[in-house]
C-alpha cells in the first residue's frame, strides 16, 4: 500500500488560499500544507492550522517572495527589502543571510504554536546546489524530513535526510482535470512513500494581483474535492497521510 501526502503548498499567501486549502482538507483529499511564515496570512493560516490539528503542517521556507522576517539580510534584498526574484537570489545570495533568515523562518513558525512536520520551500529554492547542504544541515538539526525534489541529484542521494520516495510535482497549470489527477495517482502507487504537490484557493486579491498562478488554483480545488477523486484513492488502496505518519515509525 502506498502512503501518499497531498500536500498544499502557500498556506499563508493570503486569505483565499488559505481557505481554499482548508476546503480542500475538509471537503476533498489534502491531507498536508507548507506554510509561508513572511507573507501577510501566515498568522490566519496559523489560527486554521490550530483549528484543525489533524491537517500536517510544514514549513514553506521563502527566499524570493514577499520580504524576509530578518530585517538583516541585505544580499537577500532589492533596495525595497523585497526578496530578489529567484535568478538574481540564486547569484546575490551570501550564505550566511540565507541561514539567518531560515532560522528566523522556523523561530516565527514555532512563535505560532505549531511544530512544522517538514521542510520545503517556495519554487523548490531548498533544493539549489548552493542552498541544499544549508537547508539539510538545518532539518537534520531540527530531525525534519525534507520535500524531495525531482532532478536535483543531492535530494535524491541524500542518505542523511529523510524524504519520501516520489515526488510528484506535475499537477500544476492549465490543463487540470480530474482524469490527470487519477492518472498522478497510478503514478504515485508505484511507490511506497509519495507526495504529491498541489495549490489549491479560492483567488482572492492579494493572489489575482501578486501571484502569476491565480485562477488555475480554483482548477485544482475543484479537481481535489471531486468525490471521483477520493473514490479513486480507495480503489487503489492508496493511505492518505502527513509526514508525520510516514516517518513515526522510523
Amino acid at each position: 500500500m502506498t502512503k501518499l501526502v497531498i500536500n498544499a503548498d502557500d498556506f499563508g499567501y493570503s486569505k483565499g488560499v488559505n481557505l481554499g486549502i482548508i476546503e480542500a482538507f475538509k471537503n476533498g483529499v489534502v491531507t498536508s500544507a507548507t506554510m509561508m511564515v513572511n507573507m501577510p496570512g501566515a498568522a490566519h493560516a496559523a489560527a486554521l492550522a490550530l483549528e484543525n490539528p489533524v491537517l500536517g503542517i510544514g514549513i514553506h521556507l521563502v527566499l524570493d517572495c514577499g520580504s524576509p522576517v530578518n530585517s538583516d539580510v541585505p544580499s537577500l534584498v532589492d533596495e525595497r527589502g523585497a526578496f530578489h526574484k529567484a535568478e538574481k537570489l540564486v547569484q546575490l545570495a551570501d550564505l550566511a543571510d540565507v541561514e539567518k533568515e531560515i532560522q528566523s523562518q522556523i523561530e516565527r513558525f514555532h512563535s505560532f504554536g505549531l511544530d512544522p512536520t517538514h521542510i520545503d520551500s517556495h519554487h523548490h529554492l531548498h533544493g539549489h546546489e548552493r542552498f541544499y547542504s544549508l537547508v539539510e544541515k538545518i532539518a537534520q538539526y531540527y530531525q525534519l524530513p525534507i520535500r524531495k525534489v525531482t532532478g536535483e541529484s543531492k535530494c535524491s542521494r541524500s542518505v542523511h535526510i529523510q524524504t519520501v520516495e516520489g515526488f510528484i510535482h506535475e499537477f500544476y497549470g492549465n490543463e487540470l482535470t480530474t482524469g490527470f489527477l487519477l492518472d498522478l495517482l497510478d503514478q504515485a502507487s508505484s511507490f511506497k512513500t509519495a507526495e504529491l504537490m498541489c495549490h489549491p484557493a479560492f483567488v482572492d486579491e492579494p493572489l489575482l494581483t501578486g501571484s502569476s498562478y491565480a485562477l488555475p488554483r480554483v482548477r485544482e480545488l475543484a479537481v481535489l474535492t471531486d468525490p471521483d477523486v477520493a473514490g479513486a484513492i480507495e480503489e487503489k488502496e492508496i493511505q492518505l497521510v502527513t509526514y508525520r505518519e510516514v516517518f513515526e515509525s522510523k
